[in-house]
């Protein structure tokens, strides 16, 4: 699974940060969203879905 994150799109909505804190943080600045990681680990793969599905912008996308 490769995490593809478009920050251009992301309107700091902040739903996966709080879905997936382990992955995912928002910037300081403007809350855009700033993923800690590329690549999720297989432990991580669920709650990166989740985040996707939960993101209201569409700004992250998963590639397998």
């Amino acid at each position: 699974m490769k995490l593809i994150v478009d920050r251009d799109r992301c309107i700091g909505a902040g739903m996966c940060a709080l879905t997936a804190p382990a992955v995912f943080d928002q910037d300081d600045d403007n809350g855009l969203v700033l993923p800690h990681v590329e690549t999720p680990t297989p432990d991580q793969e669920d709650v990166v879905r989740e985040a996707a599905a939960a993101c209201p912008s569409g700004a992250l996308r998963i590639e397998v």
